[in-house]
């Protein structure tokens, strides 16, 4: 489709990671496709990788020039698209196509911003930003509005974002956790992370969402994104993640995360020796599968359409 606008005359402008697992070679032949067709490839920022999910289409209607947006957690690949679970936003909001605009001028090498208006960025922005949320619900729960996160990714490695889970947890904000893959952090030790719960979903899709819920006193936040809580996504990659203003986008996400938390039979539960368990569902109860609860959701909207 890129193809096809640059050959129509649209201004195109790609960035390529090449440094993508797996898949070198094949996006270095699309890169050389690219600039065959004119589009104008870059190749991201000197000593780091470029991991955002994050598309910008600028459009004249009228006399005026709109900005559409999309940010996500998933590559634009459509091999993984039908095997990977994730969440995309896709939006005309001014502020993120201002945002956004900013984010790319910073991947070709244009401008370096001092801040973003609702994006969190990383290198430069985003672990503080965590941090200081996880630090937010803990002054809540000081003040007796209760804490709690809820927060969705592939691995959770950094040794400063589980500290602040730690303290979080002895402050008594309730943490639970939808970790896929590897998680360094160890749930329900006496004294340390009482307050924090850790599963693993694990079936027919592979989770690669990212979500983040912090209950703000009652004012609640929810992002996602493309960064995993690891140094190398904080530290040494550029990330994106992105508020979910809109209260409908916000449950939904929401809703999705606690479908998950209640799941018992595609869940996996770690322990404070570091071992897993499968939840089993009760044996007179209702199973509840994520993936499964999900495709008949679908199914049901594609019967109802």
């Amino acid at each position: 489709t890129l193809l096809q606008a640059a050959e129509r005359g649209k201004q195109v402008a790609v960035l390529i990671e090449v440094q993508a697992r797996f898949d070198e070679e094949n996006n270095i032949a699309w890169a050389k496709r690219f600039e065959d067709a004119g589009v104008h490839v870059s190749y991201g920022v000197t000593g780091l990788k470029t991991h955002a999910k994050t598309l910008l289409v600028v459009r004249r209607e009228g006399d005026f020039m709109r900005r559409y947006v999309h940010i996500g957690t998933g590559n634009y690949n459509a091999k993984t698209a039908r095997l990977y679970t994730d969440f995309g936003l896709l939006s005309a909001d001014p502020e993120l196509g201002a945002d956004l605009t900013d984010l790319f001028n910073v991947l070709t090498g244009f401008a370096q911003p001092a801040s973003y208006r609702q994006l969190i960025v990383a290198p430069r922005f985003m672990r503080e930003r965590f941090v200081q949320m996880i630090r937010r619900e803990i002054g809540h729960q000081q003040a007796g509005r209760g804490g709690r996160i809820l927060a969705k990714m592939n691995a959770l490695v950094d040794p400063d974002m589980m500290a602040a889970l730690y303290e979080a947890s002895r402050a008594g904000v309730q943490v639970d956790l939808i970790i896929r893959g590897i998680c360094c952090l160890r749930p329900g030790v006496p004294g340390v992370s009482d307050g924090i719960r850790v599963l693993s979903i694990i079936g027919r899709f592979l989770e690669h969402s990212r979500a983040f819920y912090f209950r703000n006193g009652g004012q609640e936040e929810v992002y996602i994104g493309s960064a995993d809580w690891m140094p190398r996504n904080l530290d040494r990659r550029i990330e994106a993640a992105v508020p979910l203003r809109d209260v409908i986008h916000r449950n939904t996400v929401r809703n999705l995360l606690e479908l998950m938390w209640k799941d018992n039979r595609q869940a996996w539960e770690l322990g404070p020796d570091g071992t897993y368990a499968q939840r089993r569902p009760p044996a007179e109860g209702p199973e509840q599968a994520t993936h499964r609860v999900l495709l008949e959701h679908a199914r049901e909207i594609m019967r109802a359409g």
